[in-house]
């Protein structure tokens, strides 16, 4: 009589995957060229297991990517639901800086992963974008930001965020760019004088 095979259940794929994500985030951030065979040990799954959910490299750096945008996105609501509408953009620019600089490993991986494979940002863009017209939407509504400003006004903005070396005291230049960013936002707003100014001293830290 022929053995059943065993599969595994949903929750155990799906375990599986989670694990290969959580692994390929630590380790892509660490070293860009960081082999998935390295990855698939550490996750604890065989390679079959590993190609079953990630077919090839390109598409589990895309995952991990993706995902890490979409945790970065889902805090922009986070942060309207206890803060002013100002306070909650200003405070999302600074988690959005620590992002980039800590995942800069990451992002020499995606390039790699993408190259010749159309825009870079495109990737995983969709969830920030959303979020950044929450954002520009809550305070437009509250009078903080002059009316009409639209995501690929404030992506251009901030353009200067993904000049700073991470291995760099960026944290006092980031600091003093969204301070300006937010003063241009203002001009013109509908709350004029009345609006907060949510401004980070440029000897400040950024929390870890």
């Amino acid at each position: 009589m022929r053995e059943a095979r065993s599969t595994p259940t949903r929750p155990d794929a799906q375990r599986n995957r989670e694990r290969i994500l959580a692994v390929a985030l630590a380790e892509l951030t660490r070293d860009a060229g960081t082999p998935v065979s390295v990855i698939a040990k550490k996750a604890g799954v065989g390679q079959g297991t590993f190609y079953r959910n990630f077919p090839h490299r390109e598409a589990l750096v895309l995952e991990v990517y993706r995902y890490e945008m979409q945790q970065v996105a889902d805090t922009a609501a986070q942060l309207l639901d206890d803060r002013p509408a100002d306070r909650a953009l200003r405070e999302w620019m600074d988690r959005l800086a620590r992002y980039a600089m800590a995942k800069a490993g990451l992002g020499d991986a995606l390039r790699a992963a993408t190259s010749g494979h159309g825009s870079l940002a495109q990737v995983g863009h969709g969830p920030v974008t959303n979020a950044v017209t929450l954002l520009l939407e809550a305070n437009e509504a509250a009078g903080t930001i002059r009316p009409g400003v639209t995501p690929d006004d404030f992506f251009l903005a901030i353009a200067g965020l993904w000049q700073l070396d991470p291995h760099s005291d960026w944290q006092p230049r980031a600091a003093r760019l969204f301070d300006l960013v937010t003063d241009g936002l203002r001009a013109g707003a509908a709350g004029g004088a009345g609006v907060e100014r949510t401004r980070r001293h440029p000897d400040q830290r950024y929390p870890g």
